[in-house]
């Protein structure tokens, strides 16, 4: 495919599908309007309704030399030498941290501390704590977001889910390799070679030669023979067995509901507290997804549901579930206790890739840095899992036991923070994305709609912002367009204006997105003019450098309908 969008004011940009998208110096003042000639090769399609009504470029030619100049720089300079950080003291890092809150961290204290240290989503696990605690710790953040203007942390309530345990035991149960061992549904019991599980059909749920794993499999047993209320085991990995452990069937996931009478419960919580994210626990199939959306609908409640992926029975449907989904977590726990542990990457390089393709977030979980939980430095496979994630293309890295209940919740956080913004700084700019393609295979079928336009806008303005090397500015009243600039990967930061508090807290999640709250004015100008003095107050922008602003969506704003903006601005004293 190729084709040319012309834009007023001095700039043309070509559109190609080897290349990307190229911008020439020559200037060009045009008259009327700019239509967007689509074809292939020499042929040229109609141009129907498509068409860019009041787009700008607004940037002197005489600028040209330097601000390309500066480009070439910064390009050059970004090529990797060993042992030659590259990372600047006001660098900003793009990819999220969700931070657990537990015993260790739930103080006012500490979740000031958190946040300085680099946290941009609270997690609330409600498999420990009761409401009491986690009113708490909500609490603490919305004081926090409401004394710093500069800084925002979203809250993210965890549900517990259908979880299968085995029962209370008076003293950790020494199991040894080759030894027989029992699960029993009968309650309360607990000898030195059976124990009870807490779920009823786990009689139903599990074979001859299955293995069930214990805590994710620190701990192995092979089903050899069953009764009616009995699962007879052989050990195959020894361990020691405590109170209340997890267990899993390897390959199987437990015939329970997603969503429990206690998850119900947290949920009706989370309603009441305005939390900004679910993270549903167990999902199998978009039913759940749909009930659960349904459900807040019907209580007038602004929370996106992001699915954990965890289970055997998520992965035929993972394409529903993420559609019917605003996002997902790639649970890498429990998906490596019901899948072999050798599918876990490149399920995680799935999902991430998935997600992208459907511009919703990703965050990846568990073990991240598990080894901070006991000690202040991490391993070296760590720091690389970690890396992997973010050039991987996550919009987030979770820490759980690591800042709930560790030792080094702080240390845990300045790692993960240095090591993905090092990471990023070797991460060239803009990535293709379907969404694009999508874009443009629309115009040539003549389906061409308004999330069409918008998707090709944002490709155009994170390819603007990448070739001149200016920051983002984006006015949005609810995310849309600021996420579509986040999923093309820009190099600069995407500074996103709103006015709505719900949807700067929700932005909080997504990659290279600062979200900022301002109320806007019913004078365009006026409002430019007020984010540009906010960034320069804030160091961020100085006198000379040069924005790229950014005006679309789905929602107008100062602007006819159809109609889009990008402006490259000087920035004046």
């Amino acid at each position: 495919m190729a084709g040319v969008m012309e834009i007023r004011s001095g700039l043309s940009i070509r559109i190609s599908d080897r290349a990307g998208l190229l911008y020439s110096s020559r200037s060009r003042i045009l008259a009327g309007r700019s239509p967007l000639r689509v074809g292939a090769g020499s042929r040229r399609a109609p141009c129907r309704d498509l068409r860019v009504r009041s787009a700008k470029a607004e940037i002197e030619v005489a600028d040209w030399p330097a601000i390309m100049e500066k480009r070439t720089y910064v390009r050059q300079s970004s090529d990797y030498k060993a042992g030659e950080a590259k990372i600047t003291s006001d660098a900003q890092r793009k990819t999220k941290i969700v931070c657990t809150i537990g015993p260790s961290t739930n103080t006012r204290e500490m979740i000031w501390k958190l946040a300085e240290a680099g946290m941009n989503v609270a997690r609330l696990n409600m498999s420990h704590g009761d409401h009491a605690s986690h009113q708490k710790v909500i609490d603490l953040v919305k004081e926090y977001n409401a004394q710093t203007k500069d800084n925002v942390i979203a809250i993210m309530l965890d549900t517990k889910g259908p979880e299968v345990r085995s029962g209370d035991v008076a003293q950790p149960i020494i199991l040894e390799e080759g030894q027989m061992f029992n699960f029993t549904i009968k309650r309360g019991v607990s000898s030195e070679d059976t124990v009870s599980v807490n779920y009823d059909d786990f009689i139903n749920d599990v074979a001859i030669g299955d293995i069930i794993l214990v805590d994710g499999g620190m701990m192995s047993l092979a089903v050899r023979s069953k009764s009616a209320d009995t699962v007879k085991c052989e050990v195959v990995d020894g361990g020691e067995l405590k109170s209340r452990r997890h267990l899993n069937v390897r390959g199987k996931s437990a015939t329970l509901p997603s969503i429990t009478e206690k998850d119900w419960e947290d949920i009706k919580f989370g309603v009441d507290n305005k939390v900004d994210f679910y993270a549903v626990s167990f999902v199998k199939d978009a039913k759940v997804i749909y009930e659960l959306k349904d459900y807040l609908k019907g209580c007038n409640a602004d929370i996106h549901v992001i699915p954990k992926i965890e289970s055997a029975d998520s992965i035929p449907n993972l394409h529903s579930i993420l559609s019917a989904s605003d996002g997902a977590m790639v649970a890498r726990g429990d998906l490596g206790a019901e899948l072999p542990i050798e599918e876990v990457p490149l399920l995680q390089e799935e999902i991430i890739r998935r997600c992208r393709s459907m511009e919703k977030p990703v965050i990846v979980a568990t073990n991240m840095l598990e080894s901070m939980i006991d000690h202040p430095t991490p391993t070296r496979a760590e720091v690389s899992d970690i890396a992997i994630a973010v050039r991987e293309g996550a919009d987030a890295v979770m820490l759980s036991g690591e800042t709930a209940h560790g030792k080094y919740p702080l240390k845990a956080v300045k790692v993960m923070h240095s090591v993905a913004l090092r990471t990023e700084s070797t991460i060239s700019g803009s990535i293709t994305h379907p969404a694009l393609s999508t874009a443009v295979q629309a115009v040539n079928d003549g389906e061409f709609c308004q999330s069409h336009m918008s998707a090709m806008f944002a490709s155009h303005s994170a390819t603007m912002a990448n070739t001149l090397v200016t920051p983002i500015i984006v006015f949005t009243r609810t995310g849309s367009m600021a996420v579509r600039l986040s999923h093309y990967r820009p190099s600069s930061t995407i500074f996103a204006f709103t006015n709505e508090e719900r949807v700067k807290q929700r932005l909080a999640l997504y990659h290279g997105i600062v979200p900022i709250h301002m109320p806007f004015s019913d004078d365009a100008e006026e409002t430019f003019s007020r984010a540009i003095d906010y960034l320069m107050k804030g160091k961020i922008l100085k006198v000379g450098e040069y924005v790229t602003l950014v005006q679309s969506g789905t929602s107008s704003i100062w602007r006819q309908e159809s109609t889009h903006h990008i402006q490259v601005r000087k920035v004046q004293g």
